[in-house]
């Protein structure tokens, strides 16, 4: 059973945009917090936003005033729109309930380079 299926990264230069989307199963989605996190090379997975059923979100410092989380609740879709996007945004980006199911989807890359 897949819960997570993440979509939308892409290669974007610096300062550019991009929006991901992860559908969600709807038992894991309904009632709980869900949160993006990504991994890149060499460093360990990071939180990077959460979102809870009353859509109060908390952003970790890196991403914060450019990234928005956002949930539909109704089609169990969690979205992230990243706004000038920097290298070190480079990752793969999963997303899952926070805390996290020991289940991951596959990621989207997200590529920031010139």
């Amino acid at each position: 059973q897949v819960d997570f299926v993440e979509s939308g990264g892409g290669l974007v230069q610096p300062g550019g945009s991009l929006r991901l989307s992860c559908a969600a199963s709807g038992s894991t989605f309904r009632f709980n917090t869900m949160a993006w996190y990504r991994l890149a090379p060499g460093k360990q997975r990071e939180l990077v936003a959460r979102i809870d059923r009353s859509s109060t979100r908390i952003y970790a410092n890196s991403v914060r005033g450019r990234f928005t989380i956002a949930r539909d609740n109704a089609n169990y879709i969690l979205a992230l729109q990243m706004n000038n996007l920097k290298p070190e945004d480079t990752a793969t980006y999963y997303c899952n309930n926070f805390p996290s199911l020991n289940s991951w989807g596959q990621g989207t890359q997200v590529t920031v380079s010139s």
